[in-house]
Formats: structure tokens, sequence, C-alpha cells
């Protein structure tokens, strides 16, 4: 009799503390914090998908630029109503040049330029206001840069054949007497 209760003992306790290890791992804490930071891993990852936008430079409100007068103002009241640019004429200085623009970028994609504003104020010899001009991102053009490369002539030549041609041109007398 005692064999059989004590069959009946451990058979009961596997049982008793399988389901109390499977109750107690399936709820109480470690399942929120799974979902938590399973919705938290997910977010993150919707995050960094979406669009970036970035503005960049300045371009003064069309109030101020109203307020400029060709013929009549000078660079010196430009500057004080709408302030001095950040970019001016490269070879002359006869104009200045605002520009605004948004750069949109994805994680993955290379940034794109979606909106483009700049504005030209042209001065004559004497520093008077000839026009002011504005330009949008379709009245721009692609420009195609040419890389030109310089030849160095030395086409198909390898290393070791510069190495060996050389070998003709040194002198070791001339090498040990310190003569070039």
């Amino acid at each position: 009799m005692r064999g059989l209760v004590r069959r009946d003992i451990l058979t009961r306790i596997p049982t008793s503390r399988t389901r109390c290890v499977t109750r107690h791992m399936g709820s109480g804490l470690g399942a929120p914090l799974r979902r938590c930071f399973g919705g938290l891993a997910l977010a993150l990852a919707l995050v960094g998908c979406s669009a970036t936008v970035n503005n960049h430079g300045f371009v003064p409100p069309e109030e101020e630029l109203s307020a400029i007068l060709p013929g009549v103002d000078t660079r010196d009241s430009v500057a004080l109503t709408v302030g001095e640019p950040s970019a001016t004429g490269v070879i002359e200085d006869n104009a200045w040049f605002y520009s605004a623009y948004q750069v949109r970028s994805f994680a993955y994609r290379a940034p794109e330029i979606v909106d483009r504003d700049i504005v030209a104020i042209a001065f004559d010899e004497e520093g008077v206001v000839e026009a002011v001009e504005r330009y949008g991102l379709e009245d721009g053009r692609f420009v195609h840069l040419s890389r030109r490369v310089t030849d160095n002539g030395i086409g198909d030549v390898t290393l070791l054949t510069q190495i060996i041609r050389n070998f003709g041109r040194i002198n070791v007398g001339d090498a040990i007497n310190g003569n070039n």
C-alpha cells in the first residue's frame, strides 16, 4: 500500500508543479513586458522609416522685399531692410542672393529637395538696386558636372614593370658618393 501512495504522490507532484510553473510563466510580469517591448520595437521601426524634413537658409518675407524700390534703394538700405545675404556674386559683387530650401530624407534613400526659394537683388556700379527677382524650384535647371581627369601618362604599366625599368637608370657609384 505504501508503494501505491508514493507512486500516487509522485505522479501528482510533477503535475501540480508543471501547472503552477506554466501558469506563473504565462501570466505575471513577463508577458506585459514582452508586449511592451514588442510594441516599442515596432514603433521605433516605423519612426525610422518616416520622412524627415529639414529647412535650410533664409529668404526675406514678401512684405520686406516689396519695400525695396529699384532705382532708389542702395546696398546699405537693403542691408537695413532685409539684412545682408550669405552669398554674393561670384565674379563681381553686383548681386546679393538669399536662398532657402527644404530637404526631405528617408532613412534608406538619398535626400530630395522638395522646395527652393531664391531671391536675387541686382545692383548697378554705384550700388543702387536694379532689380529684385524671385526664383523657385521650377525655375532651376540640372547642371551636369563634368569630371575632367588629367591623364597620368602611365597607362597600363604596373608597379613591377616600373621598378624593373628603373634598374638601368640607377648608378651605384653616384648613390654611394652622394652625387645626384
